[in-house]
């Protein structure tokens, strides 16, 4: 990859394009172990990950011809000598991985050679069903791929397991918690030996508890190298659940909640981006959507992402302004070397220019669907719940939403937001809700209101914890600045995610001062040291006493187990640019969410019964 397409992941005070060359390195010798030319067969939720650290010249130049997807019929002819299957240890795509490699064999001609690649570790239940398909001694190399923290931003890393949250909360599986300790002693190899290690929650506790081992297994040897990441907080999503329920107000975490934002990408309505015509005739509308790539490299979005919405017209148009009156400056160029200069500034300008119409093509789309009265609805009900209001009735709002079969997801939202705020339903609220949604959306669906209920998201009414959080953490501000913010409470237009305010007490005064606060959340309060070689802390000091004042901030890695959404994101971003918050973030995730992905990840898909008539 070309230095300048990635050079936003080195633009923060950890160089994340370190960790992006590590994991290139990992994949370019996987497939330099397959001599000769080769086609890649991958599953599709690999494809996007693994864009963000190889592109497809790189692979060409290790001898990478065809690059298909895995589908279970049979692959389009080629004359390569390897073919590889980079694929998810999932049973139902060994089926598929055992489908082509039969097509390939019933083929017969050009004699291939097959391998397979698991993202990220091999499983004996795969391997056992392909040995049970006969296709396991087709095969001449299995490999692992252990592509974990993905770099997304300079500030953003995903290690994009999907199924985290409902494995870890909902089936007490904790076995991908192993790989996100090893994604953390990867960090560590990298970037230093993390020495001050938070954390809240059950799984938090097991992550630390695996880290701590593996480092013992270590025996020493492990890289010396200066730490770089001061502090590691590891918070559960269990402990707050309420955040990712709520609507983001943000102009990403809009996007993302419109229209989906998947490995930095997303998807919009191609007829908002046409060409003008310059013959003046009718425009032929794409029917393919138009794909942007939305990350920190583009200065307009990097600028505008953790805005609330309200302020983000503004902010275009005042660069739509600054845009005009850097064109105009070539009417003033007069001499030559003004015109040399106004020509060097050129491609900058245009690339401006271009950044601005996408941006005010998405705030327009954005601002189609916040106008809406079903948005404006929907966001009135969620205010008036984590306000503490009609928290203990049924909902009209909610009865209504039922009524009119809007989306399942968007009502289990409601439902399990009034439910977090009232510290549960009383048994004839909740009931009325079960209810309804069964006979509306269908009796089908009473597994997940089943998990729903298992996961902690709606229960019945119990202690009084809410009101004491709100109040506590001061999670409602009133008032909020939504242009010039002074709170982290911005993000949601007055409520501040309080999986943020852990971080932000944590860095300051620290999380004695809120003990009795933490111990109302689920699972243990994790504190531990991890010890560094005396040299390496000599070295460590001397360079933080060399640098000025304003090079001092420390950094924290704030890791989410089960996902994070962008609206956390922002906030966090926001503390790190305070003058007084000391504390720079570097900020991961199992999975970027938001509350409609969250609940499709525990949601049962069942197809109802039919009914046989004879």
């Amino acid at each position: 990859m070309a230095a300048s397409s990635a050079s936003h992941l080195a633009s923060g005070k950890i160089n994340l394009s370190l960790l992006r060359d590590f994991y290139r390195r990992e994949l370019l010798e996987c497939l330099d172990k397959c001599l000769g030319t080769k086609a890649l067969v991958w599953d599709d939720a690999l494809t996007g990950p693994f864009g963000l650290i190889a592109e497809y010249s790189l692979l060409k130049e290790h001898e990478v011809e065809k690059m298909f997807p895995l589908r279970p019929s049979a692959l389009p002819p080629s004359t390569v000598q390897n073919i590889i299957f980079v694929t998810r240890p999932h049973l139902h795509l060994m089926e598929e991985v055992a489908q082509n490699l039969l097509h390939e064999d019933q083929k017969g001609g050009f004699r291939k050679e097959f391998h397979i690649i698991f993202v990220p570790r091999k499983s004996l239940l795969c391997e056992r069903k392909l040995k049970e398909m006969g296709v396991y001694g087709t095969l001449q190399n299995i490999e692992e791929f252990s592509l974990s923290l993905i770099p997304f931003d300079y500030d953003l890393l995903s290690m994009e397991m999907e199924t985290t949250f409902r494995e870890c909360y909902l089936e007490n599986d904790y076995s991908r918690l192993f790989h996100v300790a090893q994604s953390l002693m990867t960090m560590q190899a990298l970037y230093g030996t993390i020495p001050n290690i938070y954390g809240k929650g059950d799984c938090a506790k097991h992550v630390v508890d695996m880290l701590l081992r593996m480092r013992r297994e270590l025996g020493g040897q492990e890289p010396q190298i200066t730490p770089q990441i001061d502090s590691l907080l590891i918070l559960d999503r269990n402990v707050d659940l309420l955040t990712p329920l709520l609507t983001q107000l943000t102009y990403e975490g809009l996007i993302d909640e419109i229209f989906g934002l998947k490995d930095t990408s997303v998807k919009l309505p191609p007829e908002k981006f046409m060409p003008e015509n310059k013959d003046g005739g009718p425009r032929e509308v794409p029917t393919e959507p138009k794909k942007l790539i939305l990350n920190s490299s583009d200065e307009l979005y990097a600028d505008l992402r953790d805005k609330n919405f309200n302020a983000v017209g503004a902010l275009v148009s005042k660069k739509a302004r600054v845009i005009t009156a850097q064109f105009d400056e070539r009417h003033a160029a007069k001499t030559v070397s003004e015109m040399k200069q106004f020509v060097s500034k050129l491609p900058h300008l245009q690339q401006a220019r271009a950044s601005l119409a996408i941006h005010t093509s998405i705030a327009e789309l954005v601002k189609e669907f916040t106008d809406s009265d079903e948005f404006m609805d929907n966001l009135r009900c969620q205010q008036e719940f984590i306000n503490g209001q009609d928290t203990d009735r049924i909902s009209p709002y909610i009865e209504d939403c039922i009524a009119r079969q809007e989306p399942l997801t968007k009502v289990l939202q409601l439902v399990c937001i009034q439910s977090y705020c009232n510290n549960g339903l009383k048994p004839k609220v909740l009931e009325f809700y079960k209810r309804e949604i069964l006979q509306t959306y269908g009796y089908e669906h009473l597994i997940t209101l089943l998990n729903i209920e298992k996961a902690g998201l709606l229960r019945l009414h119990g202690n009084r914890t809410y009101p004491t959080l709100r109040k506590s953490l001061k999670l409602i501000i009133e008032d909020v600045n939504e242009q010039n913010p002074h709170d982290i409470s911005y993000v949601y237009s007055g409520y501040a995610p309080l999986s943020v305010r852990l971080a932000q007490y944590l860095a300051r005064p620290g999380w004695r001062s809120i003990t009795e606060v933490l111990n109302l959340l689920p699972g243990p309060t994790i504190e531990e040291i991890q010890q560094i070689p005396l040299a390496l802390r000599k070295r460590r000091n001397s360079i933080t006493s060399s640098h000025s004042s304003t090079s001092e901030q420390k950094v924290t890695l704030v890791l989410f187990l089960g996902g994070v959404t962008y609206a956390e994101i922002a906030a966090l971003r926001f503390l790190a640019q305070q003058d007084d918050g000391g504390t720079d973030y570097l900020i991961a995730s199992t999975k970027l969410i938001n509350g409609v992905s969250l609940f499709n990840s525990i949601m049962e898909k069942l197809e109802p019964a039919k009914l046989n008539p004879f």
